[in-house]
C-alpha cells in the first residue's frame, strides 16, 4: 500500500506531460508525506469536488476526516471552503493546496480502513515535525519505535543514528545515545507486529497527547497575557507558555460567538453557580477571530452533533463573508454508517 502511494506521489510530482483538459484547471496537491500530485478539476468545481478527487486518487473512503489547506494573505493554514467554487477561493495562479487531516478521530481504532490510519499517522508525524504537537522524550522514543516497526518491519540489528534521523517523528529533540538505546529497547519489543498493527499502536499513544489533533490560535486573555487557544475533538483548551491552564469540554460550552476581535465562550452554570459564565479572548485581527470561531463551530458540529446544521447569522454581529461551515457529515453519522469497528489483523 505504501509503495503504491509513493509511486502515485512520484508520478504526480514529476509528470508535466500535456495540459489540463479544456475547461479544467490543474491543482498541485501536497500530500502529508510532503510529496506532490497534480489533479485536474472543472473550473466550476467546488472545494468538496477537489477533496473527493484527492481522496479517490489515494484510495481513501473515509473522506470526511480530511480537508485542504491553502495560503491566504501569508497564512498557510487557511481551510478551503468545501462549499465554495475553487475559482473564487484562488484569486491567483498557481492553484496549490495541502492535503491534511482536519478532524482527528478520538479513537483511531474505530477507523474502517488501514489506509486512513496510515494517512492519520503521517499527519501526526508532520504535526510533531512542525511543532504543533509536542511530547516528552520517553513518548518520543516510543513513537519512534512504532514508526520503525511500521516502516522497516522486525528489528534486525541495533538501531542506528541514520535510522533515527530518517524515521523519528519529531526533529525537535536532540539525537543522543540514551535516546537511541531507549528506541532500540522498545523497538525489539514490537517483534511480529504488522505495519497496520504498529501504526495503530502509534496512534493509540499519540491520541493521549494534550494537543493531538488541535487547531492552535494565538490570543490574549482578559489580563492581556499571551495565550494559545487549542480547538480539538474534546473542546477548547487554554495554554500559556505551552502549559495547559484550562480545558472547556464541548458539554460545558453552550454558545460560541465573536465580535470583531473578541471571541467569546458562554459556559454552562455548574451545580455551585447560579449563572452562566462568559469568557472573552482577544485575537490579533477580525479575520483571526472569525477563523477561530469557524474552527470551533466546525469541530463542535463534527464531534457533537447528530448531523450538520445551518449556522445562521447572529443579529448585531458582523457578517464578514460566508458563514458556511465545511462539515458534510458528522462523526455520529460516520459511526452509524460503518457499524461496529473491525479488528485490525
Amino acid at each position: 500500500m505504501r509503495e503504491s502511494l509513493r509511486r502515485l506521489a512520484g508520478s504526480g510530482s514529476t509528470s508535466d506531460e500535456g495540459m489540463a483538459r479544456r475547461g479544467s484547471k490543474r491543482v498541485r496537491v501536497e500530500l502529508m508525506d510532503e510529496e506532490h500530485i497534480s489533479v485536474d478539476v472543472d473550473r466550476k468545481a467546488r472545494g468538496s469536488d477537489l477533496l473527493d478527487q484527492v481522496c479517490d486518487n489515494l484510495d481513501l473512503t473515509e473522506k470526511d476526516f480530511f480537508g485542504l489547506l491553502h495560503t491566504q494573505r501569508g497564512d498557510s493554514r487557511t481551510w478551503v471552503d468545501l462549499g465554495r467554487r475553487l475559482s473564487k477561493t484562488f484569486r491567483n495562479e498557481p492553484w496549490e493546496v495541502r492535503f491534511v487531516v482536519k478532524f482527528y478521530p478520538p479513537e483511531p481504532s474505530e477507523l474502517k480502513d488501514d489506509n486512513t490510519r496510515y494517512q492519520l499517522g503521517l499527519a501526526v508525524r508532520r504535526d510533531l515535525k512542525e511543532g504543533r504537537l509536542t511530547c516528552s522524550s520517553i513518548t518520543h522514543a516510543l513513537l519512534t519505535s512504532y514508526v520503525l516497526q511500521a516502516e522497516l518491519g522486525d528489528r534486525e540489528g541495533a538501531v542506528t543514528f541514520a535510522q533515527l534521523t530518517a524515521h523519528r517523528p519529531t526533529p525537535s529533540l536532540a539525537l543522543t545515545e540514551d535516546l537511541k538505546n531507549k528506541v532500540d529497547e522498545l523497538y525489539r519489543k514490537h517483534k511480529g507486529q504488522t505495519p497496520a498493527e504498529a501504526e495503530l499502536n502509534y496512534l493509540e499513544n499519540a491520541k493521549k497527547l494534550a494537543l493531538y489533533g488541535a487547531e492552535l490560535h494565538q490570543a490574549k486573555d482578559s489580563e492581556d497575557v499571551d495565550i494559545t487557544l487549542a480547538v480539538c475533538s474534546r473542546g477548547v483548551s487554554v495554554l500559556r507558555d505551552g502549559v495547559l491552564m484550562n480545558r472547556f469540554p464541548w458539554t460545558m460550552i453552550i454558545k460560541i460567538s465573536y465580535n470583531k476581535r473578541v471571541f467569546t465562550l458562554k459556559l454552562r452554570a455548574s451545580e455551585f453557580e447560579e449563572f452562566e459564565t462568559h469568557l472573552s479572548f482577544h485575537l490579533p485581527s477580525t479575520r483571526a477571530c472569525k477563523k477561530l470561531w469557524r474552527s470551533s463551530v466546525e469541530h463542535h458540529m463534527f464531534f457533537r452533533r447528530e448531523g450538520p446544521v445551518k449556522v445562521e447569522r447572529i443579529s448585531g454581529f458582523p457578517r464578514l463573508g460566508s458563514r458556511r461551515i465545511s462539515c458534510r457529515r458528522t462523526l455520529r453519522q460516520l459511526r452509524a454508517e460503518r457499524g461496529p469497528p473491525e479488528l485490525v489483523a
